[in-house]
């Protein structure tokens, strides 16, 4: 039974010292390549951890903080690493899940009633427009809201205001990021059922990855500024010793 322990247990591959420093979508690859058995194992771990539904807050963002160490290519120790993040994030990552969800609804459902008015009703075309826009607005910042929390420990207001700052100051990578889960989720549609496998092996996983790849540098960017200075947390950091 040591390889089934060795699988989920030990540290993740690495990259050359001395390797040419990629950026934009080359890093990207070069990630998915180096990482691509992680984020299977991540996908299944991600899957179990979701059965119970209420927990899907806590497995989003324990799922954020592993693919975190991916884009920042810290050690990772996918099991050990998953499950501390989901117990230390349970409670806050509920309740933020809870208040993006609402937030997410209620947009979603605004878009839908101006657009089957906007028909006989030419004047509702602006606050579809308007609609639209926020509802956006409130996707990309939730997903700099949840890379920002598990990259440092902050108050609700302070992160609220960070994550904002973020989606307003680079929105486009995180759009694209959203894209690339939309793009998956079509392709599942679309190709199934030669695609049925698609959601148990990767969907999720590359999903986040995209997410924490596209939104890292504005987190990063917003987290320098003077207002955001905290100390960093410790338990989480994976750097090798």
């Amino acid at each position: 039974m040591q390889w089934l322990r060795d699988m989920w247990t030990r540290e993740g591959p690495g990259i050359a010292k001395d390797a040419p420093k990629r950026t934009g979508l080359a890093l990207f690859a070069e990630i998915l390549v180096r990482e691509w058995w992680e984020m299977v194992k991540l996908n299944i771990l991600f899957i179990l951890a979701c059965l119970p539904v209420v927990t899907l807050p806590a497995a989003i963002v324990a799922m954020a903080q592993v693919s975190v160490a991916f884009v920042e290519d810290r050690n990772t120790y996918l099991l050990r690493d998953f499950t501390e993040a989901f117990l230390h994030y349970f409670w806050r990552a509920t309740a933020w899940g809870l208040a993006q969800t609402g937030g997410l609804a209620l947009g979603i459902h605004a878009i839908l009633s101006y657009a089957a008015g906007a028909h006989d009703n030419l004047m509702l075309a602006a606050p579809l427009a308007v609609a639209l826009v926020a509802t956006a607005f409130l996707a990309v910042t939730a997903c700099h809201l949840i890379v920002l929390m598990v990259m440092r420990d902050l108050p609700a207001l302070r992160l609220l205001r960070l994550a904002a700052l973020a989606s307003v100051a680079r929105p486009l990578p995180a759009l694209a990021a959203l894209a690339v889960n939309a793009a998956l989720w079509l392709a599942h549609i679309l190709f199934y059922p030669v695609s049925v496998f698609m959601p148990a092996t990767f969907n999720f996983s590359l999903g986040m990855f995209a997410v924490a790849f596209g939104v890292h540098r504005a987190a990063v960017t917003v987290l320098d500024l003077p207002n955001a200075t905290q100390p960093h947390r410790e338990p989480h950091a994976r750097d090798a010793s």
